[in-house]
């Protein structure tokens, strides 16, 4: 984890996937696909990039326009989102959208969070809050099941206190000892658990 200049933009335009961590999760896209072909079906679904101008379906700020962690949430029906996954500038709206549309009868087959681990994040000060630059690529999110998240850190995101994720258990570690917070299995968020942010 790199700390920057305090006066970077809040959004990059221009930021890295380390090869190796690019070609595993192409690898494990082609594994997934393979997996829907045999009757998997929601592990055919892949992580779509979102728009620079793509408002968040929960709160309607731009996207990509904040920084922190970044969601979508793909259902059976693809409404009322119109086709396209739901999208999201937190992960606390990610939950909080996926956990209203579950109450009313929708169906999520599968939702991804942006995957700190495989992106090279740049780390700022603003307002005297810590943050994460956000990743709006398709190649920046990881399946939830495949995520751990820290609450209740140091880090902020675009709603404030926000759930930080990584896949690998070595930069849960190093962000934990950094930044403080608890981490737990992104499939084990619950609303309380976006209650207690």
């Amino acid at each position: 984890m790199k700390r920057d200049d305090p006066s970077m933009p809040a959004r990059p335009r221009t930021e890295s996937v380390p090869r190796r961590r690019l070609l595993a999760g192409i690898a494990a896209a082609g594994i997934g696909s393979v997996a829907g072909c045999a009757g998997g079906g929601s592990n055919s679904i892949a992580p779509v990039t979102i728009a620079d101008d793509q408002a968040c379906d929960q709160c309607g700020m731009i996207v990509a326009d904040h920084p922190g962690t970044v969601g979508q949430v793909h259902f059976e029906d693809d409404e009322p989102e119109g086709g396209r996954p739901a999208q999201f500038c937190s992960a606390t709206c990610t939950y909080t959208y996926r956990f209203d549309a579950e109450a009313e009868g929708r169906t999520p087959l599968a939702t991804f969070l942006t995957d700190y681990s495989a992106v090279e994040q740049e780390v700022f000060e603003q307002g005297g809050d810590t943050m994460f630059s956000s990743h709006v690529e398709s190649e920046a999110f990881a399946r939830e099941s495949a995520l751990t998240v820290v609450a209740r850190s140091e880090v902020i995101g675009a709603m404030g206190p926000d759930l930080i994720p990584f896949s690998d258990d070595g930069d849960v570690d190093e962000f934990v000892a950094e930044y403080g917070g608890e981490a737990m299995p992104a499939t084990e968020v619950e609303r309380s658990t976006l209650e207690a942010l």
